[in-house]
């Protein structure tokens, strides 16, 4: 059974919202996050990633960055940038990316619900990534950015969202990278409680994307536990931000492999190392090969494009986890031929979402800023789905959606 909350928003004027709302925080560099907030004082950046505010050698992990991060956020409440609502709402939260289209509500999700396991996880977290958010989150006693959750499709909960999403939004803007983003606010009080009552039928939801966010928003609840001894369990931090997909409306793109060297091989070593797991094929044709089905790859290497796919008995195709592509790759070839070890912290290994295309493979390349380049077969939603309801996590930088949640169009204050 799983918790839907509706929450009073702080989110944009609707006039600012376009200028107002951004990237997730971690999907940039510092470097990026500066130039791209360089010209807009009300980027939401200045919230999310308050070290641009300061020169570039400033640790942004002093607790001044938070102190700046609170500071920002709650200029932006003052000067009516960001207005809260004066009611509990959902809503509706619309991307158009070409011509894939998802649409989710935005509520609160349970921190008892992420405890025990109702909102399923795929992925390990790291503490220092987990520490930041915590401070983040601490210092503006909100959460500033939403988890990205997904659902097996409901179709009562579908038609609702057909039928409300028929009126005139609250927002419509497209962002600078051609996504549209389209909010609606249902304030309907017997449609909020027909939804909070259909998702006590949803038995699990599983993160998309946000671990480090979801982990952070629990830890901070917690913490607000032991400090407030008496709570009741109806206290906002309790809750965090989500957006709640279907299923059917996402889907991941493939997650790319660059690593730098060939462990000491050269080429014809090399080559002949990958057949022992893998039938390997030249690819004659122009252009990039793009996988297209599971157990397959392309691989770049010495300027030349090849098609790679794993033997017979070269892996346990039983095993959710290490029937993956990824975890193929990974046995196989990444870490018994190039000593690739732990994919997270390797400095050898890079990875490029496919939304950047294969072209950017071939020339980081061709650059000589790697040796050999995969490009992967996405896995699918179900796959992750079964991952997390066996408990199991899937193997680090398997999974990238597009398009991404734009931060700073709903805050969720815990006070």
């Amino acid at each position: 059974m799983a918790v839907l909350r509706p929450f009073m928003a702080i989110r944009p004027r609707k006039d600012l919202v376009s200028k107002v709302a951004e990237l997730p925080y971690d999907v940039m560099s510092r470097k990026e996050a500066k130039k791209m907030a360089a010209e807009n004082p009300i980027s939401f950046l200045h919230v999310d990633r308050a070290e641009i505010d300061f020169d570039d050698n400033k640790n942004p992990y002093n607790i001044e960055i938070y102190e700046k991060a609170r500071e920002n956020l709650y200029n932006m409440i003052e000067k009516n940038i960001l207005i809260k609502d004066k009611k509990r709402c959902l809503y509706i939260y619309r991307l158009v990316m070409g011509e894939k289209v998802q649409t989710g509500i935005v509520g609160c999700t349970a921190v008892d619900d992420y405890l025990n396991d109702v909102i399923k996880k795929h992925e390990f977290t790291r503490k220092e990534k987990e520490q930041d958010r915590i401070n983040h989150i601490d210092f503006c006693d909100a959460n500033t950015g939403p988890i990205f959750l997904t659902y097996r499709y409901d179709k009562n909960i579908g038609d609702i969202v057909d039928e409300w999403t028929k009126r005139i939004p609250e927002y419509d803007f497209i962002a600078n990278d051609g996504v549209e983003h389209i909010v609606w606010v249902i304030d309907n009080e017997k449609i909020i409680r027909v939804l909070i009552n259909l998702f006590k039928g949803i038995k699990n939801l599983y993160i998309a994307d946000g671990h480090h966010r979801a982990a952070s928003a629990v830890k901070i609840g917690l913490k607000r536990r032991n400090q407030n001894p008496g709570y009741d369990g109806n206290e906002e931090f309790n809750f965090f931000l989500s957006v709640i997909f279907p299923d059917n409306d996402l889907n991941i793109l493939d997650y790319n492999r660059i690593v730098k060297d060939l462990n000491g091989l050269d080429v014809k070593e090399y080559i002949e190392k990958v057949a022992e797991k893998f039938n390997i094929e030249e690819y004659t044709l122009k252009g990039q090969y793009k996988p297209k089905c599971k157990h397959s790859y392309g691989m770049y290497l010495a300027g030349k494009w090849y098609k790679l796919k794993p033997k017979v008995g070269s892996y346990d195709a039983h095993d959710v986890v290490k029937n993956l592509d990824v975890s193929i790759l990974q046995n196989n070839l990444l870490t018994p031929i190039l000593s690739i070890g732990d994919p997270r912290t390797d400095k050898r290994i890079e990875f490029i979402g496919g939304i950047r295309g294969l072209s950017e493979l071939e020339e980081r390349v061709n650059r000589n800023e790697g040796k050999v380049a995969f490009s992967m077969y996405a896995p699918y939603m179900q796959d992750l789905m079964n991952i997390a309801d066996a408990g199991k996590v899937m193997p680090p930088k398997s999974t990238w959606f597009e398009p991404k949640l734009r931060s700073g169009i709903f805050v969720h204050e815990l006070k």
